[in-house]
């Protein structure tokens, strides 16, 4: 599809549904390209959220209300519509091939390529999967390999090779009906490890080969990009909020005073940490305070991100990209901040790992607190809707407007589950989270 320029004060509000923090970004472009944050709102996800999965409508519906209520307030718009993102364990990703013979050996033109896509969207991937995502990686004409653009090339056979995205189909209703119970519509589901990588990732990392971590409170989301093409997607039920309910366990805390331990006092390396190194903390009414050691703080913390990064190594592995990451790991997140983490990945991985920040894409001013890795995939839902307007794919519903102008509106929804429809498609690799 042809390039359009943005409508002049076009508001895009991306709304990151998580385990621990429901956050919404509102944003406009500016003249240099850069995203103003007019406003941001968040709100404790209070158990209606887990792992990444709604799992209590009516906690995620106040959640979701407060947090546009307080994002609306900052930045004066009236939100109607916004871009959400979905992740959980059901997010997998695979390999899948279509071909096409053209008639006649006319030069090949964008509408080729969309047709091509469309038959992808109408295939058949079971009866409680939905398509997500489809990513042309490759495409191939008539036996020649390894073409990026085709378009304006001539050829009768044109194949492509697509990085298809799936989720669980009721996953997606869920938390479809959780944002349209709150007032809301949903402009597009966008699964999150997608959403954080166009907000940190540089394309010279995405070219040399790169795995973003998003570290968030109940999954930890993984996108491997290599030669500037997504190559394999994946989400591990782990995250900051297992980490907590360790130290919780381990120590008899509340979870707030475990949390508050792990953020503040928290090492994701034990070594170096003397053994007499203690932190006091307030006992229940009535009862003695407690005294923590920070080297069995850091023990615990330890333990748990060994495992979570197991589980992350053997989907680097199973990528087959391991050893193309040239530009290694890069972390974001809430659990980026975790302090010395990046350190143990390394170990782990043994590759190199650093934290990124959804800085490049900001303008300076505005709301400086989304700058935090915790804000990533928040403002990359945003980037991604005008992703979607740059492309001429967006809404002709009524857009976001200022809230002294304009009333709520209300529009329908189709575009992830019109993608069910009958169709037969055959796998040519495993399901990576099988």
């Amino acid at each position: 599809m042809s390039k359009q320029k943005i409508k002049k004060d076009k508001i895009i509000v991306g709304l990151d549904i998580g385990t621990t923090k429901i956050c919404a970004i509102v944003g406009r472009m500016n003249e240099n390209g850069k995203i103003d944050v007019l406003g941001m709102g968040k709100a404790p996800s209070m158990g209606g959220v887990s792992r990444g999965m709604v799992s209590n409508i009516t906690k995620t519906v106040e959640a979701i209300r407060r947090a546009v209520a307080e994002a609306s307030r900052q930045s004066n718009i009236e939100i109607n519509r916004v871009y959400v993102g979905i992740a959980g364990h059901h997010i997998s990703s695979r390999q899948q091939n279509f071909a096409k013979i053209r008639s006649g050996n006319n030069e090949i033109t964008q509408l080729d390529l969309d047709d091509m896509e469309a038959q992808m969207h109408k295939v058949y991937i079971g009866h409680e999967t939905a398509i997500m995502h489809i990513m042309p990686q490759e495409y191939t004409i008539d036996g020649e390999t390894g073409i990026k653009d085709p378009i304006g090339m001539h050829g009768m056979k044109l194949e492509c090779s697509y990085h298809i995205i799936t989720g669980q189909t009721t996953a997606a209703k869920n938390i479809t009906q959780a944002v349209q119970k709150a007032g809301l519509e949903v402009e597009d589901l966008i699964v999150e490890p997608i959403a954080s990588a166009r907000a940190v990732l540089s394309d010279d990392e995405m070219m040399a080969g790169v795995a973003l971590v998003d570290i968030g409170g109940g999954t930890s989301d993984i996108a491997i990009f290599h030669d500037g093409i997504i190559r394999h997607t994946a989400v591990v039920p782990l995250g900051g909020d297992i980490i907590t309910t360790d130290i919780q366990e381990a120590f008899g805390l509340l979870k707030e005073q475990a949390e508050a331990l792990k953020t503040r006092f928290g090492s994701a390396i034990s070594e170096g940490i003397r053994h007499n190194q203690i932190v006091t903390v307030s006992g229940l009414p009535g009862r003695k305070a407690k005294e923590i050691s920070l080297f069995n703080l850091a023990q615990v913390i330890q333990a748990r991100v060994q495992e979570i990064f197991d589980l992350v190594y053997d989907q680097i592995r199973l990528s087959g990209y391991k050893n193309r990451l040239s530009a290694g790991i890069v972390l974001t997140g809430g659990g980026a901040n975790l302090a010395n983490i990046a350190e143990l990945i390394e170990f782990i991985t043994t590759l190199e790992v650093h934290q990124g920040l959804p800085n490049k894409h900001l303008a300076k001013g505005m709301v400086d607190e989304v700058r935090s890795p915790m804000f990533s995939t928040a403002v990359g839902l945003v980037l991604k809707g005008f992703d979607k307007e740059m492309r001429g794919q967006g809404s002709d519903l009524p857009d976001n407007k200022p809230a002294e102008k304009e009333g709520r509106s209300r529009f329908g929804f189709s575009g992830l589950f019109g993608s069910l429809i009958n169709g037969i498609i055959k796998d040519d690799t495993k399901d990576f989270n099988d």
